[in-house]
């Protein structure tokens, strides 16, 4: 897997310099403007995770690619990615107009966990398409935090982190309460979202995290402390789903990405995924799939 991209990295990249203060000890952040890039002289973005967050505007008719997912965008969308999911982006020569701000996790260190927001969850949506009028308000946030970041206010990082709330809370408020009202009621919903958690901690995998180690529903019941079939009758009472199939369904997800931008062959992505032997692994993606992992690293 090719390494994260970090923050020095990333600036160096996209616009070969390195601000002074990017070890700032109260977190990093900027905001920037997209401008038009002649056709022919873009350089191809590399499908990796970056140890940085990112909220995009984009005003283009570009394709996002996330996790194991592609998203046309036709006009205009708000785009959010976090250090957990790799992505990138084609047709740079196609963006218009548009922003985007960049910030690591020590800057809300003290302000809560980002990653308990929908918008940089694994499983929640990350790419929002938005009409005239939200390209209005969302750019007049972005205004802000020109303003802001220019101003000398002392306080001035303080407002910049209410704005990027303003951004993340638009969108999430764009999505069916349903999928906004998460918070575990009873018992087995509560056992549900740790286990949840438990699962999406193994990943993505990397040369930094590179086994899956809880792979069956006995694991993750031996983790919670619970018999199995308790842990069993919570995740169906409360997704409508088997243990097994949500583990199932997952490790079919990050094998999808390790084949498709990963450098490692199949043998290699089948330790990463826990399976002791390649053709158990070959077998229990063709069971998901329809095809071998070979077949699929090559469509």
């Amino acid at each position: 897997m090719e390494k994260i991209e970090s923050l020095e990295e990333f600036y160096k990249r996209k616009f070969d310099w390195i601000p002074e203060n990017i070890k700032n000890e109260i977190g990093h952040f900027n905001v920037f403007k997209h401008e038009p890039i002649e056709a022919g002289k873009t350089k191809p973005i590399p499908y990796k995770r970056r140890d940085f967050y990112k909220i995009m505007l984009v005003i283009g008719d570009i394709n996002m690619s996330y996790a194991d997912k592609v998203v046309a965008v036709k006009k205009q969308a708000l785009f959010f990615s976090n250090p957990q999911i790799p992505y990138k982006c084609e047709n740079l020569e196609k963006i218009k107009d548009g922003f985007f701000c960049i910030f690591n996790q020590h800057f809300f260190h003290k302000f809560g966990d980002l990653n308990q927001y929908s918008v940089f969850q694994p499983t929640g949506n990350h790419v929002f398409e938005i009409s005239d009028e939200q390209v209005e308000q969302i750019t007049t946030i972005y205004q802000k935090m020109f303003n802001e970041i220019a101003s000398e206010y002392i306080h001035k990082y303080d407002v910049l982190r209410s704005l990027v709330f303003e951004v993340l809370h638009f969108a999430m408020k764009m999505q069916p309460s349903a999928q906004l009202d998460k918070q575990p009621t009873n018992a087995a919903q509560r056992i549900s979202t740790i286990f949840l958690e438990l699962l999406e901690r193994q990943f993505p995998i990397d040369e930094n995290h590179i086994t899956v180690q809880l792979r069956t529903a006995f694991d993750f019941a031996q983790q919670l402390n619970i018999h199995v079939n308790h842990l069993n009758r919570a995740v169906k009472e409360t997704t409508e789903k088997t243990t097994t199939q949500i583990i199932a369904e997952r490790i079919v997800q990050e094998s999808k990405i390790l084949l498709k931008y990963s450098n490692w062959n199949v043998a290699e992505v089948a330790y990463a995924l826990g399976f002791n032997e390649v053709t158990h692994f070959n077998n229990f993606f063709k069971k998901h799939t329809s095809t071998s992992p070979s077949k699929f690293r090559n469509i």
